[in-house]
């Protein structure tokens, strides 16, 4: 019945005319999680879980629950407001200080989710009269972010920093910004940090690094891809960064100098202007950014994968030394069976269509945990090779 209903509300006639010719190919699914991160259930029926983002297994450790219980008897449910007016709390500086410690910045901002962040951070810091040069596969958030600031746009293959740099020569802009994903959402394989900053430099611009999928998976302490490529705390770079991914919460943080972080509080519209993230996840993110640079959780997931990409030689696997291993298909109808095929096998891994990916590059996004155990991993590797 909400099925049927749904699909008359969209084929309304009194929709305009681009609206009703969208084809209704996104489902919701009605899924429930169990309690180690990679078990979930699907149409009633149990499957190991290779999609989610939960890399380290953090969000349904005994601790991080333990702290937003407590924190939740004390603080309540919501904040109850911007953090402007009556919705900040002494934890969310505590939170900001740890973060900028651990990331070597000289200071952090929470914001209410990655696209909040990302979103906010561009359309603060750019204005119509800035050129921002973006890689062509960031994620949709950056994109947004670029659309909304006003700024002109200009869009490079990916990864090819030699058009950018042809880019940055010609443009004559007051204010260049350069805008990338860390590592990729939907390849797997990550920028090349340190060659973008020498850019960054070069060019007289700012880099805003999305490292989302960095963070927890790479780097020292878990410290992303700023630290991997040693540019962390570098006067030129705003990064985005999210509890979302393998910090197991929920919410994202900008890192920067102080005097722009000081810019942001001014002029970030999507923290201004909406309520403060809960107390009670703030509360289980600073029990769990410890755990989170705990050695041993990061080397199981780096054993995952190397045992993975061991099992899978020879697949139509992207490039990926990451917890993200695009599997290519090409056409959607193939993705969706291959998914199919997967979940008959046992096996939770969605197919990946456009216009989240490319024409033709459907794909099955397998992500993989520290929560993995080696039998699920060859088990999933023999149902590929089935494929």
């Amino acid at each position: 019945m909400a099925a049927s209903m749904a699909c008359m509300a969209f084929e309304d006639n009194n929709l305009p005319s681009w609206w009703r010719d969208t084809p209704p190919n996104r489902q919701r699914r009605l899924l429930a999680s169990t309690q180690n991160g990679v078990s979930i259930t699907v149409d009633q029926r149990q499957l190991c879980n290779f999609s989610s983002n939960d890399y380290l297994g953090l969000r349904s450790h005994p601790a991080v629950i333990d702290a937003a219980s407590t924190a939740l008897h004390h603080y309540g449910v919501g904040s109850g407001g911007s953090r402007y007016i009556s919705g900040d709390a002494p934890l969310f500086h505590a939170m900001e200080q740890a973060l900028a410690t651990w990331k070597g910045a000289e200071a952090c901002l929470l914001v209410g989710s990655g696209m909040l962040a990302n979103m906010g951070v561009l359309q603060a810091l750019a204005t119509r009269h800035s050129a921002i040069f973006a890689d062509r596969l960031n994620h949709a958030s950056l994109l947004d972010g670029c659309r909304l600031s006003g700024a002109h746009l200009y869009r490079y293959p990916h990864k090819d920093l030699a058009v950018l740099e042809r880019m940055l020569g010609k443009n004559k802009s007051d204010q260049r910004i350069i805008v990338s994903d860390g590592i990729f959402s939907m390849d797997g394989d990550e920028a090349d940090a340190a060659a973008l900053m020498k850019l960054t430099e070069k060019y007289d611009a700012w880099l805003i690094l999305d490292d989302a999928h960095g963070n927890g998976c790479t780097g020292e302490n878990g410290a992303g891809l700023t630290t991997k490529t040693g540019i962390q705390g570098h006067p030129r770079l705003i990064e985005t960064g999210t509890f979302a991914k393998a910090l197991g919460g929920y919410g994202a943080f900008v890192l920067a100098s102080e005097a722009m972080i000081n810019g942001f509080i001014q002029r970030l519209r999507t923290v201004i202007y909406t309520t403060a993230l809960p107390p009670a996840i703030i509360a289980a993110m600073q029990v769990s950014l410890p755990l989170f640079q705990q050695q041993n959780l990061r080397q199981r997931l780096q054993e995952n994968i190397y045992y993975f990409l061991r099992c899978n030689k020879g697949l139509p696997l992207l490039p990926s030394s990451t917890p993200i291993q695009a599997f290519m298909v090409g056409d959607d109808a193939d993705a969706l069976g291959a998914a199919k095929q997967l979940q008959d096998a046992g096996f939770f891994i969605p197919a990946i269509r456009p216009p989240t990916v490319s024409k033709g590059t459907a794909r099955l996004r397998i992500t993989l945990s520290a929560m993995h155990t080696r039998p699920q991993i060859k088990a999933l590797s023999e149902a590929l090779h089935l494929l």
